[in-house]
């Protein structure tokens, strides 16, 4: 799973971990332009939202998101982090004119960013 990403916006590079208890991501609306959202919740973040950053593939398919209204989303990176068995980090550019997909789910008011995760390859959607 992606645990970290790197990106560029308004010309400032930004590194940032998803245990970062203010993380965002940069998504790509509708409209072309950029926005930042919060990325996941995490146990000490108040909320009704599911606790951590990413969301199975199978379990959207499965409709385990669809009380949260899950909107899909395109989130504009140039580089994601993962750990292998041993724990040790290694970063992986996105191919250009790719990106990692990603999902805003709702609650009310409360809302917030989940990577795609895709079962069984470790790794972040591309």
């Amino acid at each position: 799973m992606c645990t970290a990403v790197y990106y560029i916006l308004n010309n400032q590079e930004v590194r940032i971990k998803f245990t970062h208890p203010k993380a965002c991501l940069p998504v790509k609306n509708r409209h072309g332009s950029i926005e930042l959202l919060p990325w996941g919740r995490r146990m000490h973040q108040l909320g009704k939202l599911p606790l951590g950053g990413w969301a199975r593939l199978d379990g959207i398919y499965g409709g385990h998101w669809d009380r949260w209204r899950p909107i899909p989303v395109k989130l504009v990176i140039n580089q994601f982090m993962e750990k292998d068995i041993e724990e040790c980090s290694h970063w992986f550019d996105v191919t250009p004119g790719k990106w990692i997909q990603g999902l805003v789910a709702h609650w009310e008011r409360e809302m917030h960013l989940c990577g795609h995760h895709y079962p069984g390859d470790g790794g972040c959607s591309t």
